[in-house]
């Protein structure tokens, strides 16, 4: 039987982060200029020492992954990108997706990854139950539909969280511990 390899990427700084706003999928621009360079830091590196030699790339729906798997896309054989929206980040919806940190701490409050992971974090947006759900069907699907296979994943830190959750059957909010 041959192992299956899953290698997560997150994407570069993102524009979203240096503007301190929420970014989901409708809002995001992509990659900052440091971003960019980030990926291309990964590229170098790769083309210079190739860690691994994977058989598919993987990116999310956000332009900052999607940019990044281009960026990358060089130092992996050129593989063509394979988008699914199963790895993008958690959907923060409509009413929250592009505002600011401070203003969502001003209407919503603090502390919203901490609580119950089937309560709503982001007012119309996922359940961070309904998002770690989404991540691991991805995960299954992407190791069933590849199984044998070295498989980049180019994808946000909430779903590398997840992901290391569902691995380690850890809870699914909270702090790990050592």
């Amino acid at each position: 039987m041959t192992s299956t390899s899953l290698i997560l990427i997150r994407h570069g700084e993102s524009n979203t982060t240096v503007a301190r706003r929420i970014g989901g999928y409708r809002t995001c621009s992509g990659l900052s200029p440091l971003g960019r360079q980030q990926a291309e830091r990964l590229r170098d590196r790769w083309l210079r020492q190739p860690d691994c030699a994977p058989d598919v790339l993987m990116s999310s729906q956000f332009p900052r992954a999607r940019e990044t798997a281009q960026i990358i896309a060089p130092s992996l054989s050129s593989l063509p990108i394979l988008e699914d929206d199963g790895w993008g980040e958690h959907d923060p919806g409509d009413a929250c997706d592009g505002i600011s940190y401070d203003e969502f701490v001003a209407q919503y409050g603090g502390g919203w990854w901490e609580g119950d992971p089937f309560s709503t974090s982001f007012p119309g947006g996922e359940t961070i139950a309904a998002f770690q759900f989404r991540v691991g069907q991805a995960l299954r699907r992407t190791i069933e539909t590849y199984a044998g296979k070295t498989i980049v994943v180019v994808c946000h830190g909430g779903v590398v969280d997840a992901v290391l959750r569902f691995t380690l059957k850890a809870a699914a909010t909270g702090s790990f511990q050592v």
